[in-house]
């Protein structure tokens, strides 16, 4: 007699390699074309370098660099995904952002141990959608909480006009 409930999550899609990633629309502030990021010394290494977002410095971090994924040279089609990481903004570098769609939460799947050479620590699942499967990342747990704290040290850093000194 209730009415008929359907979870889904409505995500943003992009490409790394030849794999299709999702990420919760809900984490993503905005998308944005590759521009190349400042570098900044003394910077963790997962961390390419900055880029001003209107008036911001937020860090950028090359996801296949992050996976541990065969780099090749970005296309005009590379994107900067914004997001919001464990309180902090952060750019991540991807190779084409593709759809945003919405998946029913019975299409995903919990992830395998690897898959596409990624560990199981970084996923949430896998998206079932026709003959496509999407890998569902877990931007919480891209950085440790060690990274974690060199991000926020170099934030501190930039904000403060420390870096390099």
């Amino acid at each position: 007699m209730g009415v008929k409930e359907t979870a889904e999550v409505q995500l943003v899609v992009f490409r790394l390699g030849a794999e299709e990633y999702g990420v919760p629309i809900t984490q993503v502030q905005e998308i944005n074309h590759l521009s190349t990021p400042t570098r900044i010394p003394r910077s963790p290494a997962f961390v390419e370098g900055v880029i001003n977002l209107r008036g911001k410095v937020i860090p950028v971090i090359d996801l296949k660099k992050r996976f541990e994924l065969e780099r090749t040279e970005y296309t005009e089609d590379a994107r900067i995904v914004v997001v919001e990481i464990s309180g902090h903004t952060v750019g991540v570098i991807v190779d084409e952002v593709s759809e945003v769609l919405r998946l029913p939460t019975s299409s995903i799947d919990p992830p395998p141990a690897i898959i596409a050479g990624i560990t199981a620590e970084y996923l949430r699942g896998v998206g079932k959608l026709q003959d496509r499967l999407l890998i569902l990342l877990d931007l919480e747990k891209i950085l440790t909480e060690r990274e974690k704290s060199e991000l926020d040290e170099t934030e501190q850093n930039i904000a403060a006009g420390t870096v390099g000194a």
